[in-house]
């Protein structure tokens, strides 16, 4: 099975600061995986780099068996769009559109067709529990529901995987569990690759994989396997511990 993304010694910097210092990772077809690590650990460039809104400074970066370093501007836009889905904690949602219209803006902008809008739109509603609200704009809906439209708006391009920057941060406990399920079932339901930086254990828990990043480089990686949310929530912090305390 070709890697959705591959890495090998891959490294950033800014100036004379190494951000990210030889990062080896590959990230399968239906995974959900998670990144953590204290504050400047690395995560977000990390991040950045690998969905190719920043530039990497040294090392290789393959995307769907494809070398980053041979891609053209224009190609890598093209798989920003196309292959790419972006989950932000702020949710970045149009005021002046509807939810239906938010979710459908990436299609719009590429000119699909309406039937073939709803045929994709209709099975992510069911799944994130958002029928109901398609009309109403994002000044009228809950930060819970305005993250589930994100969601539905990050996969209706159906790409090679999703990228989520804490996209619990901003939510209460129980709109936390309630995305956090749904991207489950998402990933599951549809396969969707799912690559999250998250500070919150709890939220990592729900993945299959979590690494661990420290001063630029990956120290540590853990697999949930046969283990119930509960055991390998638990197993996230004894790891935590083992390497000094709380990555936050």
């Amino acid at each position: 099975m070709q890697p959705v993304i591959q890495t090998k010694n891959l490294s950033k910097q800014y100036g004379a600061t190494a951000v990210l210092k030889n990062i080896d990772l590959t990230v399968q077809p239906g995974e959900f995986t998670a990144i953590m690590g204290p504050s400047g650990s690395g995560k977000s460039t990390l991040m950045n780099v690998l969905s190719t809104i920043d530039k990497l400074s040294g090392g290789e970066v393959w995307l769907e068996g494809k070398a980053l370093l041979d891609l053209k501007k224009s190609a890598l836009r093209q798989f920003r769009q196309e292959r790419v889905g972006f989950i932000f904690q702020d949710y970045n949602l149009l005021d002046t559109l509807t939810v239906k219209e938010n979710i459908l803006l990436p299609l719009s902008l590429r000119g699909f067709k309406a039937d073939e809008m709803e045929r994709r739109l209709q099975p992510i509603l069911q799944a994130l529990g958002i029928e109901g609200i398609l009309a109403k704009y994002p000044s009228e809906i809950s930060g819970g529901q305005k993250q589930r439209v994100a969601s539905a708006r990050a996969i209706i391009t159906e790409p090679a995987i999703v990228f989520a920057d804490e996209p619990t941060g901003a939510l209460d406990s129980r709109s936390a569990t309630q995305l956090l399920e749904q991207l489950v079932g998402l990933n599951e339901t549809f396969g969707t690759t799912i690559l999250m930086v998250t500070h919150d254990t709890y939220a990592a828990s729900y993945c299959k994989r979590v690494i661990f990043l420290r001063d630029g480089g990956i120290v540590n990686e853990i697999y949930a396997g046969e283990m119930g949310q509960k055991v390998f929530y638990d197993r996230i912090l004894e790891t935590q511990s083992l390497m000094g305390g709380k990555l936050r």
